[in-house]
């Protein structure tokens, strides 16, 4: 069963698109099954993924509040290498129509259980903002990523990010965990980065990512091209950076599976 990770950060600006688009692309490169959900009205992830927004018959909407099969929706981008239901402005209107669905949360889990034996990674972009549609991808998610920005305000809304995954957890998906918290942006050189790094490592612990993604004027070009960011310019420091990524992810993913593999033996003995 593949795993279904959202990229969320109610804060807006801190490489969360970019971090879901480029992670995606990194993953299909390692020949995994990817599946991109673009829960954004603002359609970023579905445009740099390749899909013009404007030119689609069926969007994320049409899958939550119309519950259109998911596998109907879902386009293949020629350019990044992984499926992706995509989204546009229509999709501001989910938030409204669900309010008077029963289980309204719960539509994007729904659809996505139909499908995701299909995967090997599933991952939405989320809106900046703690809605209904963040909601939903909170209860669909295995785990959670939190692109965080290298600057004075990085902790801002993180509690209440936090809050909501507690109680989503204690609610309707008891086993959402934070996958890891990614810096973004980053300046290695300056002093303000390291002193956020710290305070990162005091709040998340091991769950801050090793990988730093760093400023790259190549990351911020590549999605008017329609282009993940490793296809167009591998040699970027921003690709080399999520090709990192998704190795420390896997790396991760492995130990975890070993570990969890030997529990019995160890309770046995």
């Amino acid at each position: 069963m593949g795993r279904v990770i959202a990229i969320t950060n109610q804060k807006g600006g801190v490489g969360k698109t970019t971090t879901c688009v480029n992670l995606a692309a990194s993953m299909a490169a390692t020949g995994r099954a990817v599946l991109l959900v673009d829960l954004d009205p603002q359609g970023n992830a579905t445009m740099a993924s390749g899909i013009d927004k404007n030119d689609v018959e069926k969007t994320t909407y049409d899958v939550l509040v119309d519950e259109v099969p998911i596998r109907d929706v879902m386009i293949e981008s020629k350019t990044a290498g992984y499926a992706v239901v995509p989204s546009n402005s229509d999709v501001t209107a989910a938030d409204v129509q669900l309010i008077q669905v029963f289980a309204r949360e719960l539509r994007l889990r729904k659809a996505l259980a139909a499908i995701r034996d299909s995967f090997d990674y599933v991952f939405i972009d989320c809106p900046p903002s703690l809605s209904l549609l963040t909601v939903n991808a909170l209860c669909a998610a295995d785990s959670v990523i939190v692109p965080m920005q290298c600057e004075y305000f990085a902790l801002e809304g993180i509690a209440s990010l936090t809050e909501t995954i507690r109680e989503l957890r204690s609610a309707v998906n008891p086993d959402l965990e934070i996958e890891g918290v990614l810096r973004t942006m980053c300046d290695n050189r300056s002093k303000l980065a390291s002193l956020v790094s710290d305070e990162l490592r005091k709040y998340f612990g091991e769950k801050v990512y090793s990988t730093i993604i760093p400023r790259n004027i190549k990351l911020a070009e590549a999605p008017s091209h329609g282009q993940p960011v490793m296809y167009y310019d591998r040699n970027s420091p921003g690709s080399k950076a999520y090709l990192a990524l998704a190795g420390e992810i896997l790396r991760k993913e492995a130990q975890d599976g070993i570990a969890a593999a030997a529990e019995p033996e160890s309770s046995a003995s």
